[in-house]
């Protein structure tokens, strides 16, 4: 079955609770199924004109308590990472639940509580964010808050919060906000900078001050679980000047707005790419203060993960299962060839399948180019015609890895600029 088919589990159970039972406290039984990846539940209380009930709320898994709200409200939610305030986040194990349903004040004639249940299951999706941004916890003006709230506003999934040699931000993150928090922090050097994703203190002292001491903090940040993304290597006032080693898997080539700087980084990644070195590219906004041209998602960095949890888009990412956009509703591109997509390596035999092509919020005038180990294969103009979206097919063989770009002329600064940018899929060469 297609797991991005399946659609979340949902059940509305009524209860009758009887005058008599007042100061009880009633479960409604539920399962909790595989694989869950949050639950949200709701409740409303029916009572006969003019009559008031107060049923309290809460719910337990099959071992314990994990939230009690009382009164206070009529709904929750508990993720994996993130819930509602009085309940605790954590694993949806599998069995037996319930939700708890305190009688704290019951009309003499009894009230109906209707309990709706939705759980949402684990499934692969593409999941959008921006993977480099700071706060008040060092040189931004944003709090954590501010930050989440603007991204949710947005209609984005996460965010790394990646304060300079900090990680006082991934204790303080709000436990109920609407996006996921990627636990980060930017090492940050006289010589460049590096983020560390997915681990809330990756490194105990950031001091560094020649390469065996930058070296010495990668391995542990790496040793501890950390992933690692060379930031702007090609920034003209902070560029990366330590060692360009095999250890950098993942590089931010797109640094805010796109400018010369990112170029240089694009062309010197396609050289890489070339080599034969298989690096993930990334982007983030290094969204410090409100600024007319740097914004929240800015460019927006698309994942395909198996969860909305920080395991699941980081395991997306280090997979190369990466598309950046200019925007949150900028252009988005991706390729598959039979069940791969980007980042993904396919057998170059003559049973592969042709690489498929597929865009969406195109404007008129756009070039769509696919690029490969030998440099542009095609580069299609967007015509009227073509309805904001694009479908192309691509058959060529003996090629490293195939990947897209969708560049775009930008009004408002009357310039040609990339739109749109995915990681390749790779190709393997057919034996004998």
């Amino acid at each position: 079955m297609d797991r991005e088919a399946i659609g979340p589990v949902q059940k509305v159970y009524t209860r009758r609770i009887e005058a008599a039972e007042q100061g009880s406290y009633i479960e409604v039984p539920f399962d909790m199924v595989p694989e869950a990846e949050r639950l949200h539940v709701s409740i409303s209380v029916g009572t006969a004109q003019g009559r008031t009930a107060v049923i309290d709320l809460g719910v337990r898994d099959a071992v314990r308590l994990r939230g009690w709200s009382g009164g206070a409200r009529r709904e929750f939610q508990i993720g994996r990472e993130r819930a509602t305030p009085g309940y605790t986040p954590g694993p949806l194990e599998a069995g037996g639940w319930a939700v708890l349903l305190g009688a704290y004040r019951v009309p003499q004639e009894g009230c109906d509580v209707s309990v709706s249940i939705t759980i949402e299951r684990e499934r692969p999706r593409w999941l959008k964010g921006d993977l480099h941004m700071h706060s008040v916890h060092s040189d931004g003006s944003y709090t954590l808050e501010e930050n989440a709230a603007i991204m949710a506003e947005l209609g984005c999934d996460f965010l790394a919060m990646t304060d300079h040699n900090t990680t006082s931000q991934n204790a303080a993150y709000p436990r109920d906000a609407a996006v996921v928090m990627i636990p980060g922090m930017e090492f940050t050097t006289n010589f460049g900078h590096s983020n560390m994703l997915g681990v809330e203190v990756p490194i105990d002292d950031f001091r560094s001050v020649d390469q065996a001491g930058v070296n010495d903090k990668l391995r542990t940040a790496r040793e501890r679980g950390a992933m690692i993304v060379l930031n702007h290597p090609h920034c003209d006032y902070c560029p990366w000047e330590w060692e360009f080693s095999d250890d950098f898997g993942i590089v931010e080539i797109w640094n805010g707005p796109w400018h010369e700087a990112n170029r240089r980084t694009l062309d010197w990644w396609d050289e890489q790419l070339r080599k034969g070195r298989r690096i993930v590219a990334v982007g983030g906004s290094d969204m410090h203060r409100p600024d007319p041209y740097r914004k929240h998602a800015h460019p927006t960095t698309w994942v395909y993960g198996r969860s909305r949890t920080v395991d699941g888009i980081l395991e997306g990412i280090d997979a190369g299962h990466v598309v950046l956009s200019w925007a949150p509703d900028g252009p988005f591109v991706s390729l598959a060839c039979g069940d791969r997509i980007v980042g993904d390596a396919v057998a170059d035999d003559s049973g592969r399948p042709p690489v498929i092509l597929t865009a969406e919020r195109l404007r008129e005038g756009d070039a769509i180019r696919l690029i490969s180990d030998r440099g542009v294969e095609r580069d299609i103009a967007v015509s009227a015609a073509d309805g904001g979206s694009a479908v192309l097919e691509w058959h060529e063989r003996g090629r490293q890895y195939i990947r897209a770009e969708i560049w775009r002329k930008f009004e408002e600064v009357d310039r040609v600029l990339l739109a749109a940018v995915t990681n390749p899929i790779y190709f393997e060469p057919q034996e004998g």
